[in-house]
């Protein structure tokens, strides 16, 4: 998958990029608690915001504090904006951000690095715009979420995998949305610790695309995070 085509299928009106309620709300409340402990005003980058929605939200969580979204879908920098959003296109790819080493205390990264071809090279960009003790908050897919443990069990490809842009073959769904990399919570620790992270704390969500008569069990195994559908992570760039 070329970031060529990758870039396609997110400028497509009909790609979904929109955000999880249960992962929203959250990461918001991770958010909450950095704000709410800072003896200054903030300033906070969504890195991929998608449609907006979930910066909204966030913006209006953090009164006073300084909320940007960025986006390198063009069409995901329109919806953002009719929120009344600050925001601006760009991406962790090469030249990288638009945005002044060590000049943001929190990035938010959700659902976007198991879009990359380079994960080692994206952590980096985002290091480079942290301040010193700022926080990364990223939330990614669980490759070894309970659901999946089951299927891989039955010989079915897991959700969230993708062996095509074109369609999806051999497992459950029927939105292609671009998938390179899925991450279990061990191994997305070590990555973040590899790239100058410090990882502080590590969380579950929900997936909104659990069946109903499921959601109860997807509910129980979001508190174990190895099991949770949805993994998210607060990790700080050492002073």
């Amino acid at each position: 998958m070329t970031m060529t085509s990758l870039r396609a299928l997110y400028e497509d009106p009909g790609t979904t990029i929109a955000s999880g309620h249960d992962r929203t709300v959250r990461q918001i409340r991770m958010l909450s608690g950095i704000v709410q402990a800072a003896p200054r005003p903030l300033r906070i980058l969504d890195v991929g915001c998608g449609d907006g929605a979930a910066t909204a939200r966030a913006a209006r969580a953090c009164p006073g504090h300084e909320v940007i979204g960025m986006d390198w879908s063009g069409e995901a920098v329109k919806r953002a904006a009719s929120y009344g959003l600050t925001v601006v296109q760009g991406s962790v790819d090469s030249p990288g951000l638009p945005i002044a080493d060590a000049s943001v205390d929190v990035v938010v990264f959700s659902e976007i690095i198991e879009h990359l071809v380079d994960t080692d090279a994206a952590l980096g960009e985002l290091r480079r715009v942290l301040r010193p003790g700022g926080t990364l908050l990223l939330s990614t897919p669980n490759l070894a979420a309970w659901f999946n443990r089951g299927l891989l069990a039955l010989g079915v490809q897991p959700l969230f995998s993708e062996v095509s842009l074109r369609a999806i073959h051999g497992r459950p769904g029927s939105e292609v949305v671009g998938h390179l990399h899925l991450f279990t919570r061990r191994a997305l620790i070590s990555l973040l610790t590899a790239n100058g992270f410090r990882v502080e704390r590590v969380a579950g969500a929900g997936y909104h695309d659990v069946p109903r008569v499921l959601r109860p069990l997807d509910r129980l195994f979001r508190w174990r995070s190895s099991t949770a559908a949805i993994l998210l992570v607060a990790a700080v760039k050492p002073e």
